[in-house]
Parts: C-alpha cells; sequence; structure tokens
C-alpha cells in the first residue's frame, strides 16, 4: 500500500494555489515548478539564486531517519556523482536544507521525458533509440555497483537532438530499503541498509538493478503505446502491480497492444514484452543484456547495405561462416589424393563437412567460373556442379583456407555447436527419406542444411547468446501442483529478444552472403508454422515443405518425452497429405541407423568424371524423369 509521506512546509506551498506574486524558495533555490513525484522521489525545477541557474533538483520523499543514515545516503549519492557517462546526467551539487537531503542538475537546455513524450506513443526507432541510451548510461552505473532505485519519465532528461540523460542516480536509495518488506540478514537496524560488503548488500544491489531493467521496459513500454504501463504515472506503483510478493503471484499482466498509433516492429515488440514479462525468469536480468538487443534492432533496421549481415560482418571475414567440421585432416589428405574421381564420390567428401559445402556453394554462385557468369544463369545447389565448375584444385585450396574447428569457442560451446550440426545432418537424412520419387537427394540435403543456417550461425558466432535463447525456449515448472507448466519463448521470439533479429532473418542473410538468388532463398526459409501445407504447385513449393518437414520433425524429438509423440503427429497432419507419407512413414524414417550421406545416382545418367563433366557443364542432361532440363537448374531445383 502506498506510504503516506510529509514533504517539507515549502514544498506543501508550492502545491498549493499561488496566491498572488509571492516567492516560494528552499534555502537559496526557487522553487520554479514540480516537474514530478513518485511514491520514492520528487523533481523541481529551480532557479539557483546564487549562480541565477536553472537546475533541477531531485530529493527522496521521506527524511532520512537518523543521522547516519543521512550519511549513508550522502555516500551513496556522491558514489553516484563520481560517475560520468554521456547518458547520465551530473550532478552540480549536493546538499541538505530543513533536514532534507537534495542532489540539484544542470537542466541543459533539456525537458523531461514527461513533457516530451506523446499520448499517441513515439515511432519505433525514435523510442528504441531513447531507450538503448537509458540502458547505456544505468549499465554503466550498475557495472560501478550504482544503482537507479526509482526511475521515472520526470528524471530522463532529454535534448532536441534526441540525447537522452538520467538525473536522480540513488537518490531514491533510501527509500527504497525503508519499503522493503523483510530486513534480510547483514542489515544494519539504525540505517535500515545492508552492512558493505555483506552478501545481503551485494544480494539488494543485484536485486535494485534488476529492478532498474524492469523500470526500463515499463518505459519504452509507455514510450511505443502511448499510455503508461498498466494507466499508473508512478513506474514504481506498475512495478508493485507486476511483482509477486509473500509467493503469491501478481495478476497484473503488461504487453505491448497491437492497435499501437504507430507500428512496432515484431523484434522490438518482443523485446519490450520479454522487459516486462509475467514471468520473472524470463525478464531481463541485466541492462547490458537488453542493451545488445536493442542494439542488434537499431543496428539491422539503419543499415543501408548490409541489413542483419551488419551484425556479421567482421565476423563473417574473420571465422568464416562455420569452422571446418572435426576430422578435416584426413578429409583434406583424401582430397589430395583424388584426382579423377567422379564427381559423385567427391561431393560426399565434401558433404561430410558443412564449412566446406557452404564455401564451394557461395565460390560458385558469386564468382565468374570458367567463362561462365554463374550468378546470372540461375544458382547452383549441387556440388557435383559446384565441384566439375571450380576444379579439384579450388577446392583442395578452399578445405586449406578454413577455420579450424572450433574456430575461436570454448570446448563447452564447441560440444553444443557439433551437436547441433549432427541434428542438422540428420534432418537432413530425413528429408533425403521423405522426398518424393524422382527427386534429386543432394539437393534436398542441401535445402534441408540451409534452412538452419540462421541457428547454426547463432552457435558460432553468437555463442553465449545462444545458451540464453535456449533457456528461454524451456518451459518453467509448474508453480503449485496440479498447475499447467509455463510455456517458453519460440525460437524466434528468443532470438528477437536476445539479439534484436530473427534467426530466420540471419540464415536468409547468410545464403544471401553465399551468393543465393531469390528462388533460392525462398526455399532456403522454412514455411511458417502458422501457414497451412496444401497441395504443391511447383517444385521449389515441394522441396521448401520436404526440407521443413524433416526440420520440424526433428525439432519435435528435442522435447521432452511425453511431448514428442503429439509434435510428430503434428508434422504428419501438417505434412503427410502433401507429402503422402504417414505416422509409421515418418517412424520408420527416424529410426534408420545414421549413415553417411550418399549421393543417389539413380535418376542420372552413368555420371562423368570429373574433368568431362567439367567440360560439359553448360551443356544439358538426361534423366529418367524428364526428357530435357538445363544443367544449371534441373540438377539443382528440379525432378532429376
Amino acid at each position: 500500500m502506498p506510504v503516506e509521506h510529509q514533504e517539507p512546509r515549502s514544498l506543501r506551498q508550492a502545491n498549493a494555489p499561488p496566491a498572488g506574486p509571492a516567492v516560494r524558495m528552499f534555502g537559496r533555490m526557487q522553487l520554479l515548478r514540480l516537474l514530478g513525484k513518485s511514491e520514492r522521489s520528487m523533481a523541481w525545477l529551480v532557479a539557483d539564486q546564487r549562480t541565477g541557474q536553472d537546475l533541477i533538483l531531485v530529493m527522496p520523499r521521506v527524511q532520512p531517519a537518523d543521522a547516519f543514515a543521512l550519511e549513508r545516503w550522502q555516500q551513496g549519492v556522491q558514489q553516484a556523482a563520481r560517475l560520468r557517462h554521456p547518458n547520465l546526467a551530473p550532478v552540480v551539487d549536493t546538499g541538505v536544507q530543513d533536514g532534507w537531503p537534495y542532489a540539484a542538475y544542470d537542466t541543459a537546455d533539456s525537458a523531461t521525458l514527461a513533457d516530451r513524450r506523446s499520448s499517441q506513443g513515439l515511432p519505433g526507432a525514435e523510442a528504441a533509440h531513447l531507450g538503448l541510451q537509458l540502458l547505456q548510461g544505468l549499465a554503466f552505473a550498475h557495472d560501478a555497483g550504482v544503482a537507479h532505485h526509482d526511475l521515472q519519465p520526470f528524471l530522463l532528461l532529454t535534448s532536441d537532438s534526441g540525447r537522452l540523460r538520467v538525473a536522480g542516480l540513488a537518490v531514491a536509495a533510501g527509500i527504497a530499503t525503508s519499503m522493503a518488506e523483510d530486513a534480510a540478514p547483514g542489515v544494519s537496524a539504525s540505517a535500515g541498509r545492508p552492512v558493505a560488503g555483506s552478501g545481503a548488500a551485494l544480494r539488494q544491489q543485484r536485486q535494485a538493478a534488476e529492478r532498474d531493467v524492469l523500470c526500463c521496459g515499463l518505459l519504452l513500454h509507455g514510450l511505443l503505446g502511448g499510455p503508461p504501463a498498466l494507466d499508473e504515472a508512478d513506474v514504481g506503483r506498475a512495478v508493485a502491480r507486476m511483482t509477486s510478493y509473500c509467493g503469491v503471484s501478481a495478476r497484473d499482466i503488461v504487453r505491448l497492444p497491437w492497435g499501437t498509433a504507430h507500428p512496432v516492429a515484431e523484434p522490438l515488440r518482443a523485446i519490450v514484452n520479454r522487459a516486462t514479462d509475467r514471468q520473472e525468469r524470463q525478464r531481463y536480468r541485466n541492462a547490458r543484456t537488453m542493451q545488445r538487443a536493442l542494439e542488434g534492432w537499431l543496428q539491422t533496421e539503419s543499415a543501408l547495405d548490409g541489413g542483419v549481415l551488419a551484425l556479421l560482418g567482421d565476423r563473417l571475414q574473420s571465422a568464416g561462416v562455420l569452422p571446418s567440421s572435426p576430422g578435416a585432416a584426413a578429409r583434406e589428405a583424401r582430397l589430395a589424393l583424388m584426382d579423377r574421381e567422379r564427381t559423385n564420390e567427391l561431393a560426399e567428401v565434401v558433404l561430410q563437412d558443412l564449412a566446406l559445402s557452404f564455401e564451394l556453394l557461395r565460390l560458385v554462385n558469386s564468382a565468374t567460373v570458367r567463362g561462365a557468369q554463374v550468378s546470372g544463369s540461375g544458382p547452383v545447389l549441387t556440388l557435383r556442379r559446384a565441384i566439375a565448375m571450380l576444379g579439384l584444385d579450388e577446392v583442395r585450396r578452399s578445405a586449406l583456407a578454413l577455420r579450424a574447428w572450433p574456430g575461436p569457442l570454448s570446448e563447452a560451446n564447441a560440444s553444443l555447436l557439433e551437436r547441433q550440426i549432427d541434428l542438422v545432418k540428420r534432418a537432413g537424412r530425413l528429408a533425403m527419406a521423405l522426398r518424393p520419387a524422382g527427386y534429386d537427394s543432394e539437393v534436398v540435403y542441401l535445402l534441408t542444411l540451409m534452412q538452419n543456417l540462421g541457428r547454426l550461425v547463432v552457435h558460432y558466432h553468437f555463442a553465449e547468446e545462444a545458451q540464453q535463447i535456449r533457456r528461454l525456449m524451456l518451459p518453467a515448472p509448474p508453480a503449485r501442483e496440479g498447475d499447467t507448466e509455463e510455456p517458453g519463448m519460440s525460437e524466434e521470439a528468443a532470438c528477437f529478444t536476445v539479439l534484436g533479429v530473427g534467426s530466420q532473418a540471419l540464415g536468409t542473410a547468410v545464403a544471401r552472403h553465399l551468393g543465393l538468388h531469390d528462388s533460392a532463398l525462398t526455399m532456403a526459409r522454412r514455411l511458417p508454422v502458422s501457414t497451412s501445407v496444401r497441395s504443391m504447385d511447383d517444385d521449389d513449393s515441394l522441396l521448401r515443405a520436404v526440407a521443413s518437414c524433416a526440420n520440424e520433425a526433428i525439432d519435435a524429438l528435442q522435447q521432452p518425452a511425453h511431448r514428442v509423440q503429439p509434435a510428430l503427429l503434428r508434422v504428419v497432419q501438417r505434412y503427410g497429405r502433401a507429402l503422402d507419407f504417414g505416422l509409421r512413414e515418418l517412424q520408420q524414417a527416424l529410426q534408420a541407423p545414421a549413415a553417411d550421406v550418399r549421393i543417389s545416382t539413380q535418376q542420372l545418367t552413368a555420371p562423368a568424371p570429373l574433368d568431362e563433366l567439367a567440360m560439359g557443364a553448360g551443356t544439358t542432361l538426361r534423366s529418367t524423369a524428364s526428357q530435357r532440363v538445363a544443367a544449371a537448374t534441373a540438377l539443382s531445383r528440379g525432378r532429376a
């Protein structure tokens, strides 16, 4: 319940209707206007009679209980005043007047966020930019062991250029402690605050930092939606309505409305909703994590050329799309001994290494090879054709140029990436087993791999973030016996909230980096779960559906044991009619032994040695399924 607070006489007079031209004073400060107040703090616009300068005066709503508490308050505010950061308003003066401590800040031609924000909300990029600056300042303060304790719109100063600065850092620290329900062990009774350096002090500091981040989410919610969250002008009251007390979960849920005046991008919506999630375990635990998510989204939104690749540019150059898979030395030795082997045997060796497979596709789809402009004549989606056009020497050079396993990854993260690669390969084998008769097995296998590019890249280039994404996807156990477990986030939503961009967008960007064009990019994206799968009108749609089906089936196997069978049934219901298989056929395909990938040659004419196929790379090949197919597309996309 709100606590009644006594205000100093001069401030009570300032709140009363003015009676004539009387000047209201607070010490040497002339009170001009109340900027705002909450349960924990208040801010006034004042004129310093000594310097003639306009200042913002921030003070707690409750006087310190005794001299010791006042001293602790002054120590905390002075510690905050020593911090220097572009997004922290510098303290120009601190003092005590009639028992009321205060901190003064230069206005610097800024207005408060409460004065500037619109009832219609702000455009997404503008709100996110303000939120990012707020988080950058808070992250710096939290790293120094200082929390704000009462983030309010009237304590955020914004300039005409869009720069934001945080005022009132640590001013409400004593109020926050006095409003706590129970004193933790190690708390000084006289000061009502933990002894410095104690476990209770560190725990309280961490909790205050987490509360600051939750307040950031509520402020960003109001900036985007217009009205404040839960219609509470005091952010602290909204936090109280969302927070659990004495084991009883709060019932108030804060989610961004869909009918905002300005459209909100899906990644930004996911970031804000995670920041205010009713499940405490799903929220951001520190300012740096939420800051990185907003930075990722703003970076991809503002990049003119790279788009999502702006997040990956330097990493792709230095570390490659993926590191060479374990066993690279043996593969390189085998390639060195090969001379006039048939392209199918060469492709079998290359397919064992996802990094080498993707690199050869990049080379052949983004360059002029042997006098043919490949990128302008349709995508090449088979390693047989890529090897034929590049030549064995280029394959050997590419294998030697790859980053050795595990690249920059730690042993634990390398193990997770290796497991992910094994799952992706298993999905590829399943897709080969489920493909309708007559379709090229290698094309189906590679497309299934490419639909996992985003997931693989996240595990390699954003390994720490990948662990956070996995945790967000896990369901929470029921709070009480008999209740249902709380569902986790979807992979795409979790990726939004951690990186600011979805794994599908990352995969598409990397596929574009590999030189694939629009037709192949569509096949390299999974079918959205929300869309129904009907009969396929063309080969591209069918190939995309086969790869999506295999990937969804492998994902179903990763769920808890009691959910696997229902998840597989959903896969059959979604794809079974279009691809002509049932649950029994799917289970048989999943239980098949994990053999090495073999390139099917049954539909092809007798395969030629490498040199002969390279010489005829631009000619047509015949197959039992069709009379004549262009070599650049039939071997890649059509019925071979």
